[in-house]
């Protein structure tokens, strides 16, 4: 024997007991809006921009993150950009969106420029393992892909 509510059997037609109706959730989002404002919607997108830009690098979701095909240099690349476009408009720039910006753009560089972190073996110091910090890469850093990628990067004392 099924249950009758005031609509009919419940799960089938009649609206779920405690769930909104669509006229109270659109009460709901419509204060929201009123409660919202552009700066915070700045603060937000910078925010997710950093967090998605760190994705695609695979610095975050844990090890399978990378391996799944998020790894994406171009996006990252893209992330980056995009917040630097936005942070002036972002209201009385917090410092921690500043320094994670800085991160995201190390991080990018050590990868777009084909520096892993250092292998075990290598940190070690061993000779010919590791040139010095600073020093050219060797290989194919000359690639033009790889130029463009390293001038698009800010770094402090740049514009």
């Amino acid at each position: 024997m099924t249950t009758q509510g005031p609509q009919g059997p419940q799960g089938m037609g009649g609206e779920a007991a405690g769930m909104p109706s669509d006229e109270e959730l659109q009460a709901a989002l419509d204060e929201q809006m009123r409660r919202l404002t552009v700066p915070d919607v700045l603060a937000q997108t910078v925010v997710t921009l950093i967090n998605l830009g760190a994705r695609k690098l695979g610095l975050t979701g844990g090890p399978e993150g990378a391996e799944a095909g998020e790894r994406d240099l171009e996006q990252a690349r893209l992330a980056i950009e995009a917040t630097r476009a936005l942070l002036p408009l972002v209201p009385a720039e917090p410092g921690q969106i500043r320094e994670a910006l800085s991160q995201l753009q190390m991080a990018y560089a050590r990868e777009a420029g084909g520096h892993g972190p250092p292998a075990p073996s290598e940190a070690s110091g061993a000779p010919g393992t590791e040139p010095a910090p600073g020093a050219p890469a060797p290989g194919p850093a000359d690639d033009p892909d790889r130029a463009r990628a390293r001038a698009k990067i800010w770094t402090p004392g740049s514009s």
